[in-house]
């Protein structure tokens, strides 16, 4: 299997406030994780790679819906499904769809501007966490997700990098 091998991206240099990081770092784990599944060939994106069943596009799909979720007020019924995406879905469609739910959950995080309060969005009947939590839980989830995309990625074709 022949080895692609990308330069590391540094982590971010934000401005010093406590929004700016957090969310500088999430943009970052965003960005690393959206483009490790990136160009990722089919039907090996799809084909679980441990012996768990985690599967790459499937790990984007689920952190699609973590997003929608945390930040956008979107009710999820069944978590175990959202590690796996509708056969229909090409690669471009999974990751066009995750950055196009990052650009809606980065406006609402624009009208947060204390992070102390709720995020202004929560399904119905269910209480928002505050903003600061729910940039903490996101770094937390997109972190832990983009180092399994590493090794996955890396399985399929020997892409390493970010």
């Amino acid at each position: 299997m022949p080895r692609t091998t990308r330069r590391d991206q540094p982590p971010p240099r934000t401005a010093d406030s406590e929004a700016d990081v957090l969310r500088g770092f999430l943009d970052y784990l965003r960005s690393s994780v959206a483009a490790k599944v990136a160009g990722a060939p089919e039907p090996e994106v799809r084909g679980a790679q441990v012996p768990s069943g985690t599967n790459l596009l499937g790990l984007l799909h689920h952190l699609d819906h973590v997003e929608r979720a945390t930040f956008l007020g979107e009710r999820i019924t069944n978590w175990q499904a959202t590690f796996q995406a509708p056969p229909q879905d090409t690669v471009e469609d999974v990751v066009a769809r995750y950055e196009e739910t990052v650009r809606r959950a980065n406006a609402v995080l624009d009208r947060c501007t204390d992070l102390a309060a709720p995020v202004p969005t929560a399904p119905a009947g269910r209480r928002a966490p505050s903003a600061r939590w729910a940039l903490v839980h996101l770094i937390e989830e997109t972190g832990r997700h983009a180092g399994h995309a590493d090794i996955l990625r890396e399985r399929i074709d020997g892409a390493t990098g970010r």
